[in-house]
């Protein structure tokens, strides 16, 4: 039975069903669609990537690593720990918004076990067609991303 300001919801206290209010309910509801709906529009990458990015954090002690501030004043980070000349570790950091952090995610998920040279030809747009569905202002996070990671390897090349 359904009332006008309550009803039974799935939650329970003790094996007994709890009241729930009709408005918690609705929004639990107007949730799920709002997730389905922007995971339908932005790609299911791209979604993924921004509820949770892969490979972020600060490394310690890498091989290299490159820094820089985008035109919108996100700052990118790219850490790399390079073998040889293959990428054996990598990881990044931006205190940029969803989309920069699933640019960087991309980023270092494509440059992961690479040598040097394919990492390199890793460009914005390459983000982008892994990433579909970035709005117009958001595509400079992928350049942002592929800068910072060919910052990177420019930084490791001239050490060597």
């Amino acid at each position: 039975m359904v009332h006008k300001f309550q009803t039974y919801g799935k939650k329970e206290r003790m094996g007994y069903p709890v009241m729930q209010e009709s408005s918690d309910i609705l929004m639990g509801t107007v949730r799920e669609y709002a997730e389905a709906e922007k995971e339908e529009v932005y790609g299911e990458k791209l979604f993924d990537l921004n509820r949770e990015p892969t490979l972020m954090g600060r490394m310690e002690n890498p091989t290299s690593s490159g820094i820089i501030t985008g035109h919108c004043g996100e700052t990118m980070e790219i850490y790399l720990r390079i073998e040889g000349e293959r990428i054996e570790e990598i990881s990044f950091f931006s205190d940029g918004c969803a989309s920069s952090l699933a640019c960087g995610s991309v980023a270092a998920e494509l440059a992961r076990g690479k040598n040097i040279d394919d990492a390199a030809a890793i460009e914005g747009d390459t983000i982008l067609m892994v990433l579909k569905g970035l709005t117009e202002e958001e595509t400079h996070c992928a350049y942002l991303a592929a800068e910072a990671l060919h910052a990177a390897i420019h930084n490791w090349m001239l050490r060597q």
